[in-house]
């Protein structure tokens, strides 16, 4: 892989609003901050996106907490540094920040400089297929059965391929048991995130009767070893996605049994690097994959679609089209459901491209190096 030094960074805060509130077990949000980051050597580019949710929502990490470590940080001590690849780069990041939302930005980044400099797409470098990822609709909290339905109702007819409904302590089996009434023996699965404890086993074995297809992060991140004991008392799959944000922590996860199912999201594990190798964890054991998402903004979306096209991710992605979530978005073309699947376009880099009148429009703050 070509060497390269980045000469020129930047990066920029945006606020976009969202479609509608996104709820989960942990709180809800209206507008989506993130922090995109262009790094160049003067004549290629590329673009990452450091996506944190607000207010905690997967991790402690936050808009403010990763803009400090890529202002403070990490933006400083890359500037005007070379490195021979993208694995020297991405251990230099490691000894400046443990950030891995924050570090996110600069490796992805850096990788698409690198297949810019190539005259590649992100897909080549990344040494995986190009193909359509199929898209799985996800739906939040409501404060109503009959929200819910109508929320899932909204979106179900534009093809998409499996449906994924959010749960937390106290609305659970009836959402599920509503879901299947009204839209009947459809591809579906739940997401906890994480809001349960060992004392709710039994939650998720009345929803064992009702042929999902998987379980999403029942239990706290660290307790590996409830996921394992639920696993044992459940025929539903138990898929962890809070969990794994190493690929040591995907092959203890799997080692103790703790989950049949992957959901890899790229924020939460630092990049391409490190998914590579979560994915080959999970190949080595025969553990299929999904692509998660934070959700992520245009930029951030792209990659998860390029790594998204490895042979180990065998569900439905979670990344959906620009205007499901956002009223807006920051790239071009925006990202499109075509058939049930997102399809990247054709060309160097990301595919997409960046509209710097849309960052230009939502942009809170920005900075260059």
């Amino acid at each position: 892989m070509n060497g390269f030094v980045i000469r020129e960074a930047r990066l920029v805060r945006v606020s976009v609003p969202m479609t509608e509130p996104f709820r989960i077990s942990s709180g809800a949000v209206d507008r989506k901050d993130a922090l995109l980051v262009q790094l160049s050597d003067g004549e290629a580019f590329g673009w990452g996106e450091s996506s944190a949710m607000s207010g905690s929502f997967y991790s402690i990490e936050t808009p403010e907490s990763c803009q400090r470590e890529l202002l403070e940080r990490l933006l400083p001590a890359t500037v005007g540094r070379g490195s021979e690849s993208i694995e020297e780069f991405n251990l230099h990041l490691e000894t400046l920040s443990s950030s891995r939302f924050a570090r996110v930005a600069l490796e992805t980044a850096a990788w698409e400089l690198v297949a810019r400099q190539r005259g590649v797409s992100l897909r080549q470098l990344l040494g995986v297929p190009d193909r359509p990822i199929p898209s799985g609709l996800a739906v939040g909290l409501y404060d109503s059965e009959a929200e819910l339905c109508a929320a899932i109702a909204r979106y179900w007819g534009d093809g998409y391929q499996r449906l994924k409904i959010k749960i937390k302590r106290g609305q659970d089996v009836a959402l599920v048991k509503a879901v299947r009434r009204e839209f009947g023996d459809i591809p579906l699965f739940v997401d906890a995130n994480a809001d349960y404890t060992r004392e709710d086993f039994q939650v998720f074995e009345q929803l064992d009767e009702y042929g999902l297809m998987m379980f999403e992060q029942p239990l706290a991140k660290d307790d590996l070893e409830g996921s394992a004991l639920l696993q044992q008392r459940v025929h539903t799959p138990v898929c962890l996605d809070e969990s794994i944000e190493t690929a040591a922590d995907a092959r203890r996860a799997i080692e103790l049994g703790s989950c049949r199912i992957v959901n890899l999201k790229l924020q939460r594990v630092g990049g391409f690097l490190e998914g590579l190798q979560v994915c080959q964890v999970c190949q080595e054991h025969g553990i299929p994959l999904w692509m998660g998402t934070m959700p992520e903004l245009g930029v951030g979306s792209a990659q998860a679609l390029a790594l998204a096209s490895h042979p180990g991710f065998v569900f439905p992605t979670d990344v959906e089209p620009s205007h499901r979530w956002y009223l807006d978005d920051v790239v071009r073309p925006e990202i499109r459901l075509e058939q049930g699947c997102l399809t990247v376009p054709e060309g160097p880099g990301l595919g997409y491209e960046v509209d710097e009148s849309k960052v230009a429009q939502y942009a809170v703050g920005q900075w260059q190096f």
